[in-house]
């Protein structure tokens, strides 16, 4: 959103937990429902149809984790993965991966954090101004495919309106349960018609403690059936925890009078531990750059014309528990995003455009110098989209449509090396090294009825196909971070959504609510299934369970729902909040790493300059897991506070804050998770965070 640090951090929200930020999305889209613009250059808002939570100010700071899964992992329909303290992306409606698309000022990401869940998401969350969730047909204008919804990531390094004076904000603080260290500011001014922007952070968290044993069991769990061993159980701190990550982003652009014109670069380290029986850490690293330029009202009819680009070079480097460096993944990726936006005509308004995005990706073995996983590919992407939505007094409409082509062109010279050892059964096939191309078409439609003053219902229904992802087609190697030997499945077919949902809303009065209810069923659904009796690795001692990507019809059903109170203007408020989905396969058992059903209370209180929270969630247990992963995921209760205070002194508005998370130090594995870390390694227990955030 168009707005400064100063006004964003000042002004403290009394239900900002438990309403405001429940219900702001849905209440600017009664009043302006075409705005589903997700770059930071206007205000977001979205329909009924595309339910939409926007993190900002106080409420963003308050929920602020090291990665972005721990960030929004607790929103309505959101879960996470969680490798520890440096990898963490988010879990929407049971759809991880590939199906949950990550920008960054509404452009990928340009990582490899969608491949596996020890990869981190590239995109620091310190100094982000806002992060927004969309599903549906406003998730068509960014990318095929991400049928759980997609993330972006605002930090308005490009400003688009010149700051009438300088404003800036920095944050400090501390986190007993990890002896963690960070700081982040950020500042912003203007010279004549030239805005720039400056941004920094740094998070420096030793290994966490943990509540317990970090195995799930006494004893340890098995790695095989075979060889009846057992992974190491600790106490204490929990090795290969760790996470340590600076970033500096700087921009500036040129603002007119019918436009903006602007660039950013950005510089991103990050070196964090993977808390797996193997152990290791994961050194990595990116360049972006990024041009945006808009002209309001170009020609007649036409409200805007905008062209978006990003360069990213991406690299990590994968180390042993030993410090030997094991393998080295680089991905080079390219984005180009044309958008017209068109004025109202016969009702309607929308946004029609192109966009091109390419990527050449590639993992290394350091000591053979051949291929680690997966052999070098390029993947490259044409886009046509088009997005329309209309009102016309109680009711309102919209219309979505994407094609896509993708072409995925592996290095066919590769030469695939046979599993070191392989168990009973017949050794994995290799996948065939052969070029693929796919022509995807996604589309989306929906109504809602403001059937009386403050209540509406809305009814959509969208399709959205996916390619499969070059790891899902090409890989074969080992991959120690998840205990598995990978191989790629290079027929698979186009992945296919069909995702129905109902919405019914409460926008006005004390008393405010919602409730989602979808079905999604997917035609070809990508999963990595474990094959029973084989294993592999590269020394006798090293066995890996085998992963095989393949295909099935699949379903995932579910609700969400949440109910707020707001004691008038005393600065009060409540909110109750669950979700839940299931996953299965149509033929019969359920989908491998689905979130467990969820409930949860919030309250929150301010006077005086005092704001004062806490939340209780209930975590059932999650018994309804696919054929070969262990389980049960046992239940958990997390329960959190906080206490802050602000002042302002001399134009400058300080805040001291304590939170205290996992209040009960209660033992919190995700099912979310791989089986790697989920059985080996919990998240970290009760922690008292102290800090202080200025704004000016």
């Amino acid at each position: 959103m168009n707005l400064t640090y100063s006004v964003i951090a000042t002004r403290r929200s009394a239900l900002w937990l438990v309403a405001t930020a429940a219900f702001s999305s849905a209440a600017m889209a009664q009043q302006n429902p075409m705005q589903i613009d997700v770059t930071g250059s206007r205000e977001s808002a979205s329909s009924i149809l595309t339910p939409t939570k926007i993190l900002q100010g106080n409420e963003l700071q308050d929920k602020l984790g090291t990665t972005l899964g721990a960030t929004i992992g607790n929103e309505l329909g959101v879960s996470q993965t969680g490798y520890g303290l440096g990898a963490s992306r988010p879990v929407m409606r049971g759809l991880e991966g590939a199906r949950v698309q990550i920008l960054q000022n509404g452009l990928s990401v340009g990582d490899v954090s969608a491949i596996s869940a020890d990869h981190a998401v590239a995109s620091p969350v310190a100094n982000a101004r806002q992060i927004e969730i969309l599903r549906g047909a406003a998730a068509l204008l960014y990318g095929s495919g991400s049928s759980g919804g997609l993330v972006n990531i605002v930090n308005d390094r490009i400003l688009t309106t010149l700051p009438g004076k300088a404003t800036g904000a920095v944050n400090t603080s501390y986190d007993t349960v990890s002896n963690g260290r960070a700081a982040s500011g950020v500042i912003e001014g203007s010279v004549g018609s030239v805005a720039v922007h400056v941004d920094t952070a740094i998070n420096n968290n030793q290994n966490y403690r943990i509540p317990g044993n970090s195995t799930l069991a006494p004893g340890g769990w098995p790695i095989g059936p075979y060889e009846g061993e057992t992974a190491p159980n600790y106490t204490g701190k929990l090795p290969n925890s760790f996470n340590n990550q600076n970033n500096l982003g700087v921009g500036a652009s040129y603002i007119g009078k019918s436009g903006y014109t602007g660039i950013s670069v950005e510089r991103l380290n990050n070196n964090y531990g993977i808390p797996t029986p193997e152990g290791g850490f994961i050194n990595q690293s990116q360049n972006r750059y990024d041009f945006q330029h808009q002209t309001r009202d170009p020609f007649a009819g036409f409200s805007s014309i905008k062209f978006s680009a990003a360069n990213g070079n991406y690299n990590h480097t994968e180390f042993k528990t030993s410090g030997e460096a094991a393998a080295v993944w680089k991905n080079i990726a390219n984005e180009f995003r044309l958008e017209l936006a068109h004025k109202q005509f016969m009702g309607w308004k929308g946004t029609f455009g192109a966009q091109v995005t390419n990527s050449s990706m590639e993992a290394t073995e350091v000591e053979s110098g051949s291929y680690a996983i997966l052999p070098s590919t390029k993947t490259n992407s044409n886009a046509l989209f088009w997005i329309e939505e209309g009102r016309w007094g109680a009711l309102q409409g919209n219309l979505g449509l994407r094609y896509d082509n993708v072409g995925q062109k592996p290095n066919l010279a590769t030469e695939f090396e046979a599993p070191y050892y392989a168990g009973p059964g017949a050794a994995p096939l290799a996948p065939g090294l052969q070029n693929r191309n796919f022509n995807l078409l996604s589309y989306s439609a929906g109504g809602l009825w403001n059937f009386a003053n403050g209540y509406g219902t809305g009814l959509s229904y969208t399709v959205s196909q996916r390619a499969p992802s070059a790891p899902e087609l090409y890989s074969y190697g080992v991959h120690e971070a998840t205990a598995t030997f990978v191989v790629g499945n290079s027929n698979l077919n186009k992945e296919t959504s069909h995702n129905l949902e109902l919405n019914i809303q409460k926008t006005l009065g004390k008393v405010k609510g919602k409730v989602n209810v979808y079905l999604n069923k997917f035609n070809n659904y990508i999963y990595g299934y474990y094959l029973p009796n084989e294993y592999a690795g590269a020394e006798d001692d090293e066995l890996f369970n085998v992963v095989q990507y393949q295909q099935a019809a699949a379903t995932i059903k579910g609700a969400e729902g949440e109910l707020t109170y707001n004691w008038g203007n005393v600065g009060s408020g409540a909110r109750l909040f669950a979700d839940a989905s299931q996953g299965s396969f149509d033929a019969g058992g359920n989908l491998p790493l689905q979130p467990a059903p969820r409930v949860g209370v919030q309250v929150a209180h301010q006077k005086n300059g005092w704001l004062a929270n806490a939340s209780y969630t209930y975590s059932f247990q999650q018994n309804r897991l696919a054929d070969w992963e262990v389980g049960p995921t046992p239940s958990y209760n997390l329960l959190n506070a906080g206490l802050s205070y602000t002042e302002k002194i001399n134009k400058v508005s300080w805040t001291g804050y304590m939170m205290l998370r996992n209040i009960l130090n209660d033992d919190i594995r995700y099912a979310t998770t791989p089986m790697a870390v989920r059985l080996y390694a919990p998240q970290p227990g009760r922690s008292l965070m102290v800090g202080v955030r200025a704004n000016f």
